[in-house]
């Protein structure tokens, strides 16, 4: 084939192979009649079928899943679709962008299948209700013949009011949200830093947890800042919100004042971390929102009693404002961070020589997923999937968007190659300068010193989901060998997922770090005596 072909010729050839390789026609999506036109990224999952029929709820398949979790077996197909008009079939090109293979190279079987056009182009961080979906169709591979006509005719409700809760949500938690109703605010401030960044309006946004009797007395709070992981956004956040809430009510937790940050953007989670790409989110949240709600709520107004905290990529968000703006806070709990060393960025170390985030020097693959000794699934796995599902707003491309040196086309410009995962050693060297955390701690230490030592507060699983333990312990070590004032504590055998379970309380950590916050604040409150212990790892012989 030339390789002077153009690309859409290329496309065109593809096609034509696919309809040839399966002597019928292609596989087709169309928008009903009547419908108005749309554009967007096309996502086309197959899934073997006994394995959907499996996991279907009553055994009806309602939704076709591939997923980076090792949850699925089939293939993903994505491409750009820069119009649909109603009532006209459109051929999808089934070979070019997909994982871990197009169509024609599926083992023969039975699948389901279902075509989804993200018009908001968001489904890498999660998705929303502008989806336009098909239902799924059971469809046999192997046996030549047509392939379906996909109709694009299901529409998920437009979300209401966010008080507006899911009808399948668990009556308990229904309740335990309602009754926090009263106690939680809307925190929604246009920034001007972020603004004049973006050339239009950026609102940051949260929700305002208040502890019990606020209203009725001019007592002065500590105040804690929490903000979520990979995924999450304003909606979810009302959750936990409520959860704080309710804690203080029934005084397993002291009176506080708590905000949950929203950390989610168009490029993923922003991290409040002052980039190139996405802004200068930790300026903004320092210099305009934190001041805004110290006038606006009764804090105490100093940085002794102001904590940051948040787990996973929520996690590093509240270790880098630790770290990088020590005078503000008095202390932050990062529980399970993303990566804070890039000696082990989830087990690729990004400044060996010839590195590589698929592949280790012996060639072997890199995981990135793993259930304790299980390993899930892979770095390459992960994402060239993301890969397909869209250029913008994955996990990985999340965080180019906040480490990495803008590129000549305007761009984060890649970390890693996603066809061989080679590392691009001149953008590791900018992400080592501007966000290595451990390498922040050894070369400025003697100026963070007097703000910072004794305040970092780290905690996660020996287990982590994701390896995140790897690179807090080369975080740990380089924070020892500065001779700092270090608390991480290694729980035995928790992962990603349950690492705030203390026997059978599933939330006992969030009480646990909300009294030590406490008792920064207020060094005589005396401790719960049923607060429970974190169990943590034997130290080192």
């Amino acid at each position: 084939m030339s390789k002077s072909m153009p690309r859409h010729a290329l496309a065109i050839a593809l096609i034509v192979a696919c309809q040839s390789a399966f002597a019928g026609t292609p596989l087709r999506v169309e928008l009903p009649a009547g419908s108005a036109a749309a554009s967007g990224r096309l996502l086309v999952s197959l899934q073997p079928a006994a394995e959907a029929e499996k996991a279907a709820k009553d055994g009806k398949v309602t939704q076709v899943e591939v997923s980076p979790f090792g949850r699925s077996n089939g293939a993903l197909i994505g491409m750009d679709v820069p119009g649909l008009d109603a009532g006209k079939a459109f051929v999808v090109d089934t070979e070019t962008m997909a994982y871990p293979s197009g169509l024609s190279a599926l083992p023969a079987g039975e699948y389901y299948v279902q075509a989804v056009l993200d018009t908001a182009r968001d489904n890498n961080y999660g998705g929303s209700s502008d989806d336009i979906s098909s239902a799924p169709q059971k469809i046999t591979l192997g046996k030549g013949g047509d392939l379906p006509l996909l109709m694009l005719d299901q529409r998920e409700p437009a979300p209401g009011d966010y008080w507006d809760l899911p009808k399948g949500m668990p009556e308990a938690m229904r309740t335990q949200v309602l009754a926090a109703k009263p106690h939680v605010k809307l925190l929604d401030i246009v920034s001007p830093k972020l603004s004049a960044f973006w050339g239009r309006p950026i609102h940051m946004r949260g929700w305002v947890v208040l502890p019990p009797g606020y209203d009725t007395g001019k007592t002065r709070y500590p105040i804690a800042y929490s903000t979520h992981g990979f995924g999450g956004n304003l909606r979810n956040s009302l959750y936990p919100a409520a959860s704080a809430s309710a804690s203080m009510e029934k005084g397993e937790t002291p009176p506080m004042i708590w905000v949950f940050l929203d950390e989610s953007s168009a490029t993923g989670t922003h991290e409040f971390a002052d980039s190139v790409n996405n802004g200068p989110w930790g300026a903004a949240l320092t210099e305009e929102l934190i001041p805004q709600v110290d006038r606006d709520y009764r804090t105490d107004g100093k940085p002794a009693s102001r904590f940051v905290t948040g787990h996973s990529s929520g996690g590093w968000a509240s270790l880098w404002l630790q770290v990088r703006y020590p005078k503000v806070f008095g202390g932050g709990w990062p529980t399970s961070p993303d990566p804070s060393d890039f000696h082990d960025f989830t087990g690729a170390d990004l400044y060996a020589p010839n590195a590589n985030v698929y592949r280790r020097a012996d060639g072997s693959q890199i995981p990135l997923v793993r259930d304790h000794a299980k390993v899930i699934a892979s770095f390459e796995q992960f994402a060239k999937l993301e890969e397909v599902t869209g250029p913008v707003g994955g996990q990985m491309a999340s965080f180019e968007w906040v480490f990495s040196p803008r590129g000549t086309d305007g761009r984060p410009m890649q970390m890693f190659d996603r066809r061989t995962g080679a590392v691009d050693p001149k953008v590791v060297a900018y992400w080592r300068d501007h966000y290595d955390v451990a390498h922040r701690i050894t070369t400025q230490w003697n100026t963070l010193k007097p703000d910072l030592d004794g305040k970092v507060h780290l905690i996660v699983g020996t287990a982590d989901t994701f390896y995140l333990d790897g690179a807090a312990r080369k975080l740990e070590a380089a924070m020892k060998a500065v001779g700092a004032k270090t608390d991480f504590r290694f729980v035995p055998d928790r992962t990603h997922g349950d690492l705030y379970a203390i026997g059978s309380d599933r939330r006992a950590l969030s009480r646990v770090i909300a009294w030590e916050m406490y008792r920064v604040a207020r060094p005589d409150a005396k401790l719960p005596a049923d607060l429970p212990k974190v169990p943590v790892e034997a130290p080192a012989k």
